[in-house]
């Protein structure tokens, strides 16, 4: 099947579904986690916090070679407020519904790469994987819910035209 681009329409993603309610329970729910965690990353706390994740990441790495540990941070930070931004926008318009959802999915997708390049994810004195560590391990995990409401948000703002055929 050969879909094009102009198939498919953006709209607000709480406006795509009968019950919006749950979706913009999630939105605002990102919402609230990328300010926080965002304004958090100009901290020499959080910085700190997050560098032993930033540095044995193959796809961040470069950040600290580039910017430092506190400079990685204050990039993340920008990017992670901007996010929350796009995500504000985004109950109002359309695009900017995609591109905030598109830009939380980004970010715990590559967060939950860290599950592969982090030390100390498995705890071992539970027998290794699958018993994973308080730190970093469950920390990770909870990214898994924060994807799948990045997910629902991005796929009920792009909206295929053949999706809305099918329901006729």
């Amino acid at each position: 099947m050969n879909i094009r681009a102009n198939q498919f329409r953006l709209q607000i993603a709480e406006k795509s579904v009968e019950s919006l309610s749950g979706l913009a329970l999630l939105r605002w729910a990102l919402v609230v986690v990328f300010l926080w965690f965002g304004a958090m990353k100009f901290t020499a706390y959080e910085a700190n916090g997050i560098a032993p994740f930033i540095v044995n990441s193959p796809i961040m790495s470069w950040l600290h070679a580039l910017f430092g540990v506190q400079g990685a941070s204050d990039v993340i930070g920008v990017l992670e407020l901007s996010t929350a931004a796009a995500l504000i926008v985004g109950a109002f318009r359309p695009f900017f519904s995609a591109l905030g959802a598109a830009m939380s999915a980004a970010t715990y997708l590559i967060t939950l790469t860290f599950f592969l390049s982090t030390p100390g994810v498995a705890e071992a004195t539970a027998g290794g994987f699958p018993a994973i560590s308080a730190l970093p391990g469950q920390f990770l995990l909870k990214d898994v819910v924060l994807l799948a409401a990045s997910l629902s948000l991005l796929l009920a703002s792009v909206q295929g035209r053949w999706a809305n055929a099918q329901k006729s």
